[in-house]
């Protein structure tokens, strides 16, 4: 028994694979659509993130401390803040012991006020025979971020 084909039965079969390939290749489209959506949403989380870490780091001051040699034989610490925003209350603290800095440079600028951004403050440093080259320094001072920061140093003469 042999099944005659019309040109109906001929249409309704390509109308079917017309539609089977339409139905795959949209399935293949949402797909891609979903894979971009997901990566859309990562990027805006990546964004996100970002710009929260800038808004805290605008908010923070960046102390650190090194010791600069002026000429043959004189030596200063210099204090500085590389930070975005202006530190406040500022004092150093030697955990280790303070062998070099005079102390009435120490007590007559420190707790220093404020010190902005990109400002520097120098101590006047007494080196000698005998002196560590490596020394230990706690920063502590207060910004816009937190009341309570603190930074350990090690500048070496």
């Amino acid at each position: 028994m042999t099944f005659p084909f019309t040109a109906s039965d001929i249409i309704a079969t390509l109308a079917f694979l017309l539609s089977a390939y339409a139905t795959l290749k949209t399935i293949q489209f949402n797909n891609k659509q979903k894979a971009l959506i997901e990566s859309q949403e990562k990027l805006n989380q990546r964004l996100l993130e970002k710009e929260e870490a800038d808004s805290v780091s605008n908010k923070k001051a960046d102390l650190g401390a090194s010791f600069i040699k002026l000429g043959n034989s004189k030596h200063r610490l210099k204090i500085w803040n590389k930070g975005k925003t202006a530190a406040k209350n500022v004092s150093i603290e030697f955990p280790e012991g303070n062998e070099c800095i005079i102390e009435s440079e120490i007590t007559d600028k420190f707790p220093l006020e404020v010190l902005d951004t990109h400002q520097s403050v120098e101590l006047i440093a007494s080196v000698g025979f005998g002196i560590k080259s490596k020394h230990t320094i706690k920063l502590c001072w207060a910004d816009e971020f937190s009341q309570n920061n603190e930074k350990i140093v090690y500048p070496t003469l």
